[in-house]
């Protein structure tokens, strides 16, 4: 398995020091927020896009995928969402990133149905767009769907090989499923997994990656039996959390606990 981390650990820091903290400690690639507060957003320009992949590319580190905000169950008219997944879209094949992220984003007003219905909808007429540009639309499981049964309910009225899945291991821990099963219902549609660590279900501070409560060793261990062979990404959600101790230091450390894990289950 490849690893990278994503860079809503190191909010705002400029593409130059992104590349090199990923290159210096080991990762294969790197998970982009993309978001204006960022320096990587569907606002730059074409210049810009083939200066920031010319970076990744003298560095030997991948682009992994474009973490966007897009949310495909929420409510209102579809064409403003799939604007904006068109957007992310564009940038993704740009800078030669494999994936997108979305959110489902259904409102708790919302009939589950309806949610997947809106969801679907939307998924499906912009994975005709993503097939074009050879890039794949991740819907995480986070918020309204945060359980591999809840994206499965999705995907599955989609039916459409460019919509996927990003498994986060804490959303579908919260949702109180065990990983067999988000495995079972994800593995035929997922692109990555974001790993992470947290205290408890009560405090999502992140973690340094093995000191928390998630089950990564458990997950690490079905995929590996299991042969999947794809990216592990660290989401350490330093943005959201300011008194988060600061990626940069916790990165080597990060990626040794990470072939660790690999190293046993192998």
């Amino acid at each position: 398995m490849k690893l990278a981390f994503s860079t809503l650990g190191v909010p705002g820091l400029p593409i130059s020091d992104v590349v090199r903290l990923a290159a210096t400690h080991g990762y294969h690639g790197v998970e982009l927020r993309a978001h204006p507060e960022e320096p990587v957003h569907p606002g730059i320009d074409l210049t810009e896009r083939a200066d920031v992949a010319a970076e990744f590319k003298a560095a030997g580190v991948e682009i992994l995928g474009l973490a966007g905000y897009a949310r495909v169950a929420a409510p209102g008219d579809d064409g403003p969402v799939i604007a904006e997944i068109r957007g992310l879209l564009d940038l993704a094949r740009d800078l030669g990133a494999p994936f997108i992220r979305v959110f489902p984003g259904g409102d708790p007003d919302q009939s589950p149905e309806e949610a997947d219905a809106t969801a679907a909808r939307r998924l499906g007429t912009a994975a005709e767009y993503a097939a074009d540009l050879g890039v794949r639309i991740l819907l995480e499981t986070h918020d309204s769907h945060r359980t591999g049964a809840d994206a499965i309910r999705v995907l599955g009225l989609v039916g459409h090989r460019q919509a996927g899945a990003l498994w986060d291991v804490m959303h579908t821990w919260l949702g109180g499923e065990q990983p067999p099963a988000s495995f079972a219902a994800l593995s035929p549609h997922l692109g990555y997994i974001q790993v992470k660590d947290i205290a408890s279900a009560d405090d999502t501070t992140p973690l340094p990656l093995g000191t928390g409560v998630l089950p990564l060793t458990e997950c690490v261990e079905l995929l590996s039996r299991e042969g999947w062979d794809g990216w592990l990404c660290w989401e350490y959600e330093k943005r959201w959390y300011e008194g988060a101790a600061p990626l940069e230091g916790l990165l080597g450390a990060g990626r040794e606990h990470l072939a660790r894990l690999l190293n046993e289950s192998a």
